[in-house]
Parts: C-alpha cells; sequence; structure tokens
C-alpha cells in the first residue's frame, strides 16, 4: 500500500449480561448505541455497538453478550485495554462522575506524559480514559463530565512485540512514536497520522488468556472505501498473511486475519454505516436483523434476552 492504514474502526469484545453491558456504557460512559443486532454467525446472540450519535469510524466498542459465560483474563495474543481521549484537563470532572456513579479506578498515571485513569466495566474488561486531542466525535447530550472522545490508543499483549511491530510500520505504515516502562516490559507505541495510536506491551509466555465475559475478541483498523480494504487484502496475502474474503456485515464489509503475535486483526470498511437501515435520530432503538434472517425474527426475538434500550435523546 502506498498510503498508512487509516487508525482504528472499532474494537469487538465479549460481555455477560447485555442489560448491565448496556446500562454502563450508555449510563456511565455516555455512549450511544448506535445498533442493535445479533452476531451474523450466532444470530441467538445479541451484537450491540456504541459509539458517538453518528457511529463515526474510531468510536466504536461492540459487544457478543453472553449471559451464561464465564470470565475471561487477558493474555498473550490478546488485546488487553481499550482507552478513549477526553479532553485535555477533563479527567477530573470524569474522576468524579466515576466516584459519584460507584465505579473504581486506578490513578491518575502518566502515559507518555499524558495524564490518564483505568477502571474496569461490569465485566471486568479494561477500559482507559486519556487526556489527548484526536479526532473530533458527534456527541451526545451532555451529561455531568466532558464527552468522551474518539479512540485514543488500543493495548495488545505479546509474547514477541517485534513481529507485530513489523507488520505495524512496514505494511500498515504507522510510525513508531515512542517507548516507556511499563510493569516488567516496556510498552512500544505506534501512531497513524494523528489518528488513535496501538501500544504493544510484552506479556508474559508463561501466562495466558481465555477468551470469555470481560475480554476483547478483536481489532478493527480502517480502509476508508471498498478499493482500499481489497488493495489491503491484496497486500495482506503478498506478505504472506492468511485473510479470509470480503465478509459482508451489513454496516461495513470485513476482512480477518490473525497478526504475528495471535491477536484477530479485521479490516472494515467506512461505508456503508450504521444509517444504512436507521436514520440518525432513532439509531439503536430497534432489532435490525441481517437480510439471511429476517425470516426467522419471530423465534430470535423469543430467543434473545429482554433489553431496555434508551431513547434516542436520553444518556442512561
Amino acid at each position: 500500500m502506498d498510503k498508512p492504514i487509516p487508525g482504528l474502526h472499532h474494537v469487538t469484545s465479549i460481555c455477560g449480561s447485555p442489560q448491565a453491558n448496556l446500562r454502563f456504557y450508555t449510563g456511565v460512559l455516555r455512549q450511544r448505541l448506535v445498533k442493535k443486532t445479533v452476531n451474523f454467525d450466532d444470530p441467538g446472540t445479541y451484537h450491540l455497538y456504541y459509539a458517538d450519535r453518528v457511529g463515526s469510524p474510531g468510536t466504536v466498542l461492540t459487544f457478543f453478550p453472553f449471559a451464561d459465560a464465564g470470565p475471561g483474563r487477558a493474555g498473550p495474543g490478546m488485546a488487553s485495554a481499550v482507552a478513549y481521549a477526553v479532553p485535555p484537563g477533563a479527567l477530573d470532572a470524569w474522576m468524579t462522575a466515576l466516584a459519584e456513579a460507584n465505579v473504581a479506578i486506578d490513578g491518575p498515571h502518566e502515559r507518555f506524559g499524558a495524564r490518564m485513569i483505568g477502571l474496569s466495566d461490569p465485566d471486568g474488561m479494561r477500559i482507559e480514559l486519556i487526556e489527548g486531542d484526536v479526532a473530533s466525535v458527534t456527541t451526545v447530550p451532555a451529561g455531568p463530565a466532558p464527552q468522551i472522545g474518539a479512540f485514543h490508543s488500543v493495548t495488545l499483549g505479546l509474547a514477541n512485540p517485534e513481529r507485530t511491530a513489523r507488520l505495524l510500520t512496514d505494511l500498515f505504515g504507522m510510525s513508531m512514536a515512542g517507548s516507556e516502562a511499563d510493569g516488567d516490559g516496556e510498552r512500544l507505541r505506534f501512531a497513524a497520522d494523528g489518528y488513535a495510536s496501538v501500544d504493544l506491551v510484552h506479556a508474559s509466555a508463561s501466562a495466558y488468556g481465555e477468551q470469555g465475559a470481560g475480554t476483547y475478541h478483536h481489532v478493527a483498523f480502517r480502509a476508508r472505501t471498498r478499493e482500499d480494504q481489497l488493495a489491503w487484502r491484496e497486500a495482506l496475502l503478498a506478505a504472506g498473511h492468511q485473510v479470509t474474503p470480503v465478509i459482508d456485515r451489513q454496516y461495513f464489509d470485513s476482512i480477518y486475519f490473525r497478526e504475528p503475535g495471535g491477536v484477530l486483526f479485521e479490516v472494515a470498511t467506512d461505508p456503508p454505516g450504521f444509517t444504512l437501515d436507521e436514520d440518525e435520530a432513532h439509531l439503536g432503538e430497534a432489532l435490525k436483523l441481517p437480510p439471511q434472517y429476517e425470516s426467522r425474527r419471530s423465534s430470535i426475538e423469543r430467543i434473545l434476552p429482554p433489553l431496555t434500550a434508551p431513547r434516542a435523546d436520553e444518556t442512561a
């Protein structure tokens, strides 16, 4: 490719109770539920999308809720945290708002010179808030703290970060933005022209991760157009990666591959976007099904647990 990958598109995770997940991300973190659909590979399970008001690429955190899922554990070959940007000077207001919501935090700390805090969602998945300037977002209604911005960074735990670093620089065109001590090892940061960063940290090869509630499933990078996505696919294949064919995910097209450290990567297109089947004012209100499952709507709706979604003008 003759241009760098334009940052993150979305990150997908696994959770337990969908209602607790909805309450936390819309009520506490004040994200908007922009799409309520099903796992296209398992239509008996929701797929919930949280983002800014219009579902802008780079703001989208999605969940597969499995109500009976046991707790997972981050380990080598998995993402371990996603960080959102908050405006400079906003961290104190967020610490107050989180304390009032009875959400424990660690910090504030500094990372690469920026103030940050860490917290856990209801399933124990780590979320970070970091002060910094990133691409603007379309805001949801005002709340007790300044609006969270787009993704600031994602952290990957790797037994051997060097191979992943080479993919990010040599293929994705990202640049190394710095390194600093992180616990027992080193944190390496890679950036794409001001968009969200990818941080690599050493995860002991003797440890192991387990997919389950509270873990990240995959990390999706952006392709602004379908043509760009096909070019990325050709470049990945030429570099020796095993890449899926293009898969229609209704709101974007996707390709998937395992990066050298084991993390599942996706490259997802910006179009057609979340207003494909709902207008902006009503995003996330109705259960939307892909065409192949529409004939099974009544049986799918009976299987899915009740879920009380907020109205478009609400933050909780």
